[in-house]
């Protein structure tokens, strides 16, 4: 005997049941869905009640405003845009789907909520006379989404993923300045200094060339980082005291890298928790052998680049 829980009754296994038992379809779960929506929401409001409280409080308010940063930061930050829209919007189709909801919902809550997000922080650099409203922000936040969206729909899969890479930068008789403008722990380096971020896009090659005897894993990357940025748009500043600094003899340059990676998404397992650790890591670039080259006309190889 079975217990229908929907139903609230007791029967026996009737062939419909049993269809539904060997069905390859994951049962809808209004609690799951309570879960997921609350612990959402509650993420959406509390990470923008700390930005607001941590960060934009400390600058001050201004009238609706917009502001091309276009050249800014050599557009490391525009690859930042587009990098973590595309991952909140893969994660957070993947958690829906977790629900029971079916895949195409789950992707518009996914993209909803992805743009929700990194929007309502457009709109609060608009109200900040530091800064205002960036419409290549709005554009990178739209291409980072539509990147998985147009994959997902169009080939079911990801075959092109956005990886991250960081490794650490030292700055010698300018340590100061990089304290002021990246911090000082290693987590505030990683997260603000540009000239130690790469971003990647990872090509699954065995996805294009189905036939190739290449492991379902390897990935062709294709990556772009930046560098000698000690400032938004010139390497020009004015220290604590006053004293206006100009270091524009340190030429800012842009790099194109080319690398092999790894799909964590392609490794085998059985473990739910394996799939899950392979899921969140499979937003970093392993280290590997790297060709880089620079606008400066150099090229190098690394044998250990991260």
């Amino acid at each position: 005997m079975l217990f229908d829980w929907e139903k609230g009754v007791t029967q026996d296994s009737s062939n419909k049941l049993l269809e539904e038992i060997h069905s390859d379809t994951i049962p809808i779960s209004k609690k799951r869905k309570l879960v997921l929506a609350t612990v959402q929401t509650s993420l959406w409001a509390g990470s923008l009640f700390t930005l607001e409280k941590t960060w934009y409080s400390n600058y001050e308010k201004s009238t609706f405003q917009t502001f091309n940063d276009w050249n800014e930061w050599q557009q490391m930050d525009k690859f930042g845009h587009v990098f973590s829209a595309y991952h909140i919007t893969e994660q957070t189709t993947n958690l829906w789907e977790w629900t029971g909801t079916a895949r195409k919902k789950a992707m518009l809550i996914g993209s909803i909520s992805s743009l929700a997000f990194m929007n309502t922080i457009e709109l609060m650099d608009a109200y900040s006379a530091k800064w205002g409203f960036s419409n290549s922000d709005l554009i990178a936040n739209f291409a980072g989404t539509g990147l998985y969206i147009s994959q997902a729909l169009g080939w079911n899969e990801q075959r092109v993923r956005l990886k991250f890479s960081y490794h650490p930068r030292t700055y010698g008789e300018l340590n100061e300045r990089a304290d002021q403008l990246f911090g000082r722990s290693n987590i505030e380096r990683a997260l603000k200094d540009y000239n130690g971020q790469s971003y990647w896009g990872s090509i699954n090659v065995k996805s294009f060339f189905p036939n190739s005897k290449l492991p379902d894993w390897f990935c062709l990357s294709i990556g772009y980082g930046a560098d000698n940025m000690l400032g938004g748009f010139r390497n020009e500043w004015t220290t604590f005291s006053g004293e206006k600094v100009d270091r524009n003899d340190l030429k800012r340059n842009r790099k194109i890298l080319v690398s092999a990676d790894v799909d964590l998404s392609k490794l085998k397992s059985n473990s739910k928790f394996m799939k899950t650790i392979f899921s969140l890591f499979n937003t970093i670039k392993i280290p590997a052998p790297t060709i880089v080259f620079n606008t400066k006309g150099n090229t190098k190889l690394n044998l250990f680049y991260f």
